[in-house]
C-alpha cells in the first residue's frame, strides 16, 4: 500500500464512517501513525441520504473527502480500498490494493441492509444505505412517472406510481414523509397529463406502532403527521417475498408495484477473518469489551454499528445510530493512547442525547430525555442538529441555502436523472398478463 515504515505504533481504521472519522479525529498529531482504509473517498452524512433520494439536496452536499478531514494531520495516510479479509495471526489486513501490517487494528466499517436471508427482496428491493443507492432511487423513482405518462395500460402506470416502503424506522418514516411532500407540492405541477392522485405511498411496518424506538407519544404524533400527508400504513403487516411485480405478505394482503425500498432492518458490515465466537449471529455484530476491543483479542477494536456491547441497560448491544458511533471513536482514540501508554483505559458509557424523526415540512418528533415534542418547534430543533453535525462549512451552507428555498418555493430542484438506473427485476407488463 506504499504507507511508509515508522517506529510509532500503527493503527489502521476500517472505515471512514461517523465512528472511523471520530477515531481519527481524536488521533490527530498523536504519537501513532494513522492508516484509513474505506472503499469509498468521502464520509457520508446518512441521516440525510433520504432527501438525495427524493431532490431534496444535491449528493455533494451531505459528502465530505476524507483526505480533507485528515490533511493536516501528522502521520495519517487514507488509501482507497476494500478490505476482504484480516490475517489475525499475522497481524496484517488483506485488501484489493495489497496487505498492510497493523499493531492495532480497529473495526469501524458500519452497517449493510439486511434482507432477512430473503433472496428475492434483495434482488429485486432498493435499498437506501449508500449515496450511489440513493441516486439510484430518485433516478428510478423518476424514470417510473416518465414511463408512466408514456403507458396506457392502466394497471402498469398504477403499479409504476405506487410506491411500497418497508420499515417503520427513521428511515422510512422521513421518505415516506418526502414522498408525500413531493405528491402534494411537485409531481402535479410535473406531471399534468397524469393523476397524481392515484399516486400511493404505503408504508409497512412488522410491529404494532411505527418508530418503535421512540416513545409511545411520538410514534402516535408521527403516524398521525404521515396520515394526514396521505400515507398508508399498514401495522402488523410482514412482507414475505416480492418477484419485482407483487409484494406478498404473511397475510392476504398484497401489494402491484415497480418499487419497493426496503428500510426494515440493517446487521454489520463484517470482514472475514475474525472468528466466529466474536460475532453476533443472524445480526453480524462484533462482540467488545466495555473498552470496545473485540472478544479474544487483546488488539483488534470495533467501533460504531458494527460493535456489539451487551450491557444490562443494552443486552442487545448500543443501538445502531450516529450518537453511539461518534461516542465510541472519540472514547476509542483516548484508550488507544493509554493503552501505548500503559495506562488504565477509560470503559465506554453511552451519553443518549435522544432521538428524533421529520416526517415533513414543519413536522417532526423530538425525544430528548427529560422532553418530548413534535410540531413546528421539534421540527427547527431537528434541522439545527443536523446542520450542527454535517461536516464542513460550505456543506452547511449549501443544505442550509437548499431548505430555506425548498421552504419558500415549495420545491426540490434535485430532481434530476444524472445517472439512468433500470432496474434488472422490473419487467414490464405484456398484454397477456392485464
Amino acid at each position: 500500500m506504499n504507507i511508509p515504515n515508522s517506529t510509532l505504533p500503527r493503527i489502521v481504521i476500517i472505515g471512514g464512517g461517523f465512528a472511523g472519522i471520530a477515531l481519527a479525529k481524536e488521533l490527530k498529531n498523536q504519537k501513532v501513525q494513522v492508516v484509513l482504509l474505506d472503499k469509498h473517498n468521502y464520509h457520508t452524512f446518512q441521516p440525510l441520504l433520504y432527501q438525495v433520494a427524493t431532490g431534496g439536496l444535491e449528493a455533494g452536499s451531505i459528502a465530505y473527502p476524507i483526505r480533507k478531514v485528515i490533511q493536516e494531520y501528522d502521520d495519517c495516510y487514507f488509501r482507497l480500498t476494500n478490505v476482504q479479509e484480516i490475517d489475525t495471526k499475522n497481524k496484517k489486513i488483506i485488501a484489493e490494493i495489497g496487505e498492510l501490517s497493523y499493531d492495532y487494528l480497529v473495526m469501524a466499517t458500519g452497517s449493510k441492509t439486511n434482507y432477512f436471508g430473503n433472496k428475492d427482496i434483495k434482488r429485486y428491493s432498493m435499498a437506501m444505505k449508500t449515496i450511489p443507492q440513493s441516486l439510484n432511487i430518485r433516478s428510478l423513482i423518476l424514470e417510473n412517472f416518465e414511463q408512466a405518462v408514456l403507458t396506457t395500460d392502466v394497471i402498469e402506470q398504477n403499479s409504476l406510481i405506487n410506491f411500497v416502503l418497508v420499515g417503520g424506522g427513521p428511515t422510512g418514516v422521513e421518505l415516506a414523509g418526502a414522498l408525500a411532500e413531493m405528491k402534494k407540492a411537485i409531481l402535479q405541477k410535473d406531471y399534468p397529463d397524469l393523476d397524481i392522485a392515484k399516486m400511493e405511498i404505503n408504508l409497512i411496518q412488522s410491529g404494532d406502532r411505527i418508530l418503535n424506538t421512540m416513545t409511545e407519544k411520538s410514534s402516535r404524533a408521527a403516524e398521525k403527521f404521515l396520515v394526514d400527508l396521505g400515507v398508508k400504513i399498514w401495522k402488523n403487516v410482514r412482507v414475505t417475498n416480492y418477484d419485482g411485480r407483487t409484494i406478498t405478505t404473511n397475510s392476504d394482503l398484497t401489494f402491484d408495484t415497480a418499487t419497493l425500498i426496503w428500510t426494515a432492518g440493517v446487521q454489520g458490515a463484517v470482514v472475514a477473518g475474525l472468528d466466529a465466537n466474536s460475532l453476533v449471529e443472524k445480526v453480524e455484530r462484533i462482540r467488545v469489551n466495555e473498552f470496545n476491543q473485540v472478544k479474544g483479542y487483546d488488539d483488534i477494536f470495533a467501533v460504531g454499528d458494527i460493535a456489539s456491547m451487551e450491557t444490562e441497560e443494552f443486552p442487545q448491544g448500543h443501538p445502531m445510530m450516529a450518537q453511539p458511533a461518534l461516542q465510541q471513536g472519540k472514547l476509542l482514540g483516548e484508550n488507544l493512547i493509554k493503552l501505548i501508554a500503559k495506562k488504565q483505559m477509560k470503559p465506554f458509557e453511552y451519553n443518549d442525547k435522544g432521538s428524533m424523526a421529520t416526517i415533513g415540512r414543519n413536522k417532526a418528533v423530538v425525544d430528548l430525555p427529560n422532553y418530548h415534542f413534535s410540531g413546528v418547534f421539534a421540527w427547527f430543533v431537528w434541522m439545527f442538529v443536523h446542520l450542527f453535525s454535517l461536516i464542513g462549512f460550505k456543506n452547511k451552507a449549501v443544505v442550509f441555502l437548499n431548505w430555506v428555498y425548498n421552504y419558500i418555493r415549495f420545491d426540490r430542484e434535485g430532481r434530476l436523472i444524472i445517472r439512468p438506473y433500470k432496474k434488472k427485476s422490473f419487467t414490464a407488463f405484456t398484454s397477456d398478463e392485464v
